[in-house]
């Protein structure tokens, strides 16, 4: 289930997810980027980060943030899970913490190692709620603290040249986009580093990933994949299935055989 933030957050968050499964045996869970981060509430039998040597379970806390993503991360899980994860704007957790993103990168972090003791008596508001509406009330009303006391913008760099990359879906050459944002390409590297977490060219590369994915989704995989990722900006099937893997760990055609996805860059698999 996806819902979306509150008008005055839009500008942060991009919407918030709620997922469960009830399956008792261990699953295997596949995250990989979108671009986005986000923060993840686990309210029943918390997500695992991997096992030691001997097969003991690694728990993640049961709130923690993460920041963007390489490639992908494998999660696990035993029993139910119920989660809500916040998922926020390229910059938007950047702009909320007031840290530099790249500090956050490929890392999951307890949320009161960063938000404080409040953010713990967050989830514990959260985990007593009866319903999702106020769960988000509650998450929500959290944030605008936040923002009113950190105050801080995000630079209009960050705003124009992210909706540049999107409306090209990815396709925008970093050389152009310098054009189009009149700043040069190292002002834009530094400047996506740090509120971004990663470099132009690999957003670009992650929104050109997720263009393919909605051809994917939206069409017969009887459709021949060469084509429609031709029409993504892949212009031979060996590069395609090349950066769809090192995305997602997947083929298209095995990421098209999971016929009930938690989300678009969430799988069971």
């Amino acid at each position: 289930m996806q819902v979306s933030p509150s008008k005055d957050l839009s500008a942060y968050i991009k919407h918030y997810l709620f997922l469960t499964t009830t399956n008792q045996e261990v699953k295997k869970l596949r995250l990989f980027s979108d671009g986005n981060t986000g923060m993840v509430f686990s309210f029943k039998d918390r997500l695992i980060s991997g096992f030691t040597a001997l097969g003991t379970p690694c728990y993640l806390p049961d709130s923690f943030i993460y920041g963007q993503l390489n490639s992908f991360k494998d999660l696990y899980c035993i029993g139910q899970t119920a989660l809500m994860i916040v998922v926020f704007h390229p910059h938007g957790l950047s702009n909320l913490l007031a840290i530099p993103s790249d500090e956050l990168k490929n890392k999951s972090i307890k949320t009161d190692e960063l938000l404080g003791s409040k953010a713990a008596e967050l989830y514990e508001k959260m985990f007593e709620s009866s319903t999702i509406q106020h769960m988000i009330s509650l998450a929500e009303d959290f944030f605008r603290e936040i923002i009113a006391a950190k105050n801080q913008a995000v630079p209009s760099l960050i705003t124009a040249a992210v909706n540049f990359i999107a409306q090209n879906k990815g396709l925008l050459p970093v050389s152009n986009l310098a054009v189009l944002t009149g700043h040069n390409e190292r002002k834009l590297e530094r400047t996506f580093i740090e509120f971004i977490g990663i470099s132009p060219k690999r957003f670009s590369n992650i929104i050109k990933l997720h263009v393919f994915l909605k051809h994917l989704r939206d069409r017969s995989v009887q459709d021949n994949l060469a084509s429609f990722g031709y029409e993504a900006g892949y212009y031979d099937q060996p590069h395609l299935i090349r950066e769809f893997k090192k995305y997602t760990g997947l083929t298209p055609r095995q990421y098209t055989s999971i016929t009930d996805p938690l989300a678009i860059n969430f799988l069971e698999c």
